[in-house]
C-alpha cells in the first residue's frame, strides 16, 4: 500500500488499483489528489527555504543561489549565476554582492582570462549552512527508507522531470510567453498574460 502525506504528521493510504470506480474515475481522483499534494509540497518547501534563509540571515533566493553554486564543478561567472537562477545579470550581480558581504562567496580573477571575474563559495561558510541543514533536514532521507530500489529510482526520475519542467515554465513566465493549460485532457495555450 502506498501512503501520501496530508497535514503535518499525517499519512494516509493513496488510492489503490482496486478502488471503486472506472479506471478513468480513479485516474481523475488521483490526478486531483496529486494537484493538491503538489501545491502543499511546493508551499511547504518554499516556507522551509524561507525559515532556513531567515536562520542564516540570507534572502531565500540568495540561499538557493548558494545551493546551486555548491553543485557547480568550480567557480563561475556572474553570467552563469544569472543562467542558474533566471535572474538578469544586474540582479545576479546584486545577489553576489549580498553573498560576498555576508561572507558566503568570494570573487577572484580567472587565472586563464584576467578579464573574467569568477565567484566561488567559501567552504567554511558552506559547511555552516550544511550543519544547519543537517539539524533540520536530517530526517528527510528517512522518508524514503520504506521504498525499494525501483520505487526510489522512480522518485529520482520524477524529481529530475519536475526540476526540468519547473525551469522551463519559469523561463516561459519570465519571457512573458503564453502558458499551457489543460483542457479536456488536451493541452491548450492560455492567452492571458499579466
Amino acid at each position: 500500500m502506498t501512503t501520501t502525506a496530508g497535514r503535518p504528521g499525517e499519512r494516509r493510504a493513496a488510492e489503490s488499483p482496486g478502488s471503486p470506480g472506472s479506471p478513468g474515475e480513479r485516474r481523475a481522483r488521483l490526478t486531483a489528489e496529486l494537484a493538491v499534494v503538489a501545491r502543499r509540497y511546493m508551499a511547504s518547501y518554499a516556507l522551509l527555504n524561507q525559515a532556513l534563509a531567515d536562520r542564516l540571515g540570507l534572502h531565500p533566493t540568495d540561499l538557493q543561489c548558494l545551493n546551486l553554486l555548491t553543485l557547480e564543478p568550480g567557480p563561475v561567472t556572474t553570467g552563469r549565476i544569472a543562467e542558474l537562477t533566471g535572474l538578469t545579470t544586474g540582479s545576479a550581480t546584486r545577489l553576489v554582492d549580498r553573498l560576498e558581504r555576508a561572507g558566503y562567496v568570494v570573487r577572484a580573477r580567472d587565472a586563464g582570462d584576467r578579464r573574467l571575474v569568477l565567484v566561488a563559495p567559501v567552504p567554511e561558510r558552506v559547511a555552516e549552512v550544511a550543519r544547519v541543514w543537517e539539524r533540520v533536514g536530517s530526517g528527510w532521507f528517512a522518508l524514503f527508507d520504506d521504498l525499494d530500489d525501483r520505487e526510489l529510482a522512480l522518485f529520482v526520475e520524477h524529481m529530475r522531470r519536475t526540476t526540468e519542467y519547473g525551469a522551463e515554465q519559469a523561463a516561459r513566465l519570465r519571457a512573458g510567453e503564453p502558458m499551457p493549460v489543460r483542457a479536456g485532457g488536451r493541452e491548450a495555450v492560455s492567452r492571458q498574460t499579466e
